[in-house]
């Protein structure tokens, strides 16, 4: 994750030899409230693909003791940047928290698997994306009922795209993975589910992942609403899940 909004001051570097000489509580505690912003800010892009009801301090407060542990293992004679991999640490931490706090309601989980299910099984049978009328179809819903859906899957998942590639997760950050091939062949495989993609949702994506927009930002490029940014990087991701398991079915 490019962490591009956040500046290190000069004296950081003094601060990080000192730490490596004598890693002593003081100095650590220093260094994260160095990079306390960064925390902040993998909160506040985590947190557009979640529902308003989860506690952002608590987002607040697992990212905090993912970035003590990012300083605790840092080795500075990595090739890759600490914010780099500080920011991989950070919402690790986070997406274990929301994950057992499992607040996910079981009708909904129903819902989910239903619609993963469905674009599984039509993009595997049209080999392409489905349009939203032949999802409609296949769900036996009105197009109304679908984007009702929709939005709904948006509100209530929490779909990072990282999460369904597993290339940004600590193991990834510890083994320098700009050097690792199984990184590179996982990127590959994304840059093909995301051409694969309908323009609008390959264009959402792109935005928000490589370019680091927000919702908003993109919304003002698009001339759409925030809410119709958001279901398009909920479909996207969900249309990318399926091609991602089909690929992984191929391999077996």
């Amino acid at each position: 994750m490019n962490q591009s909004n956040y500046e290190p001051s000069p004296d950081v570097d003094s601060l990080w030899k000192s730490y490596q000489r004598n890693k002593t509580i003081e100095l650590r505690n220093q260094l994260a409230e160095h990079y306390l912003p960064l925390v902040k800010i993998v909160a506040g892009r985590l947190a557009i693909s979640l529902p308003s009801h989860v506690d952002r301090e608590d987002l607040l407060s697992s990212g905090f003791f993912g970035l003590l542990d990012a300083i605790d293992r840092y080795d500075l004679q990595r090739k890759n940047k600490f914010e780099t991999y500080a920011g991989v640490r950070i919402r690790g931490a986070m997406i274990d928290h929301l994950r057992a706090k499992d607040w996910i309601p079981v009708t909904m989980r129903q819902k989910i698997r239903k619609y993963e299910q469905t674009v599984y099984r039509l993009e595997t049978e049209l080999g392409r994306s489905a349009t939203d009328e032949e999802l409609a179809e296949a769900m036996e819903l009105s197009i109304e009922e679908l984007h009702v859906l929709v939005g709904q899957l948006n509100s209530a998942t929490v779909i990072p795209l990282e999460e369904y590639l597993r290339a940004d997760t600590p193991e990834a950050a510890d083994s320098s993975p700009e050097e690792s091939a199984e990184y590179r062949e996982l990127q590959e495989t994304l840059a093909k589910a995301i051409d694969r993609l309908p323009e609008k949702e390959r264009i959402v994506v792109s935005l928000y992942y490589y370019e680091e927009l927000t919702l908003k930002e993109i919304s003002l490029i698009l001339h759409l609403s925030e809410a119709r940014i958001s279901q398009l990087h909920t479909k996207a991701v969900f249309r990318m899940r399926g091609y991602l398991a089909r690929m992984k079915a191929n391999l077996l």
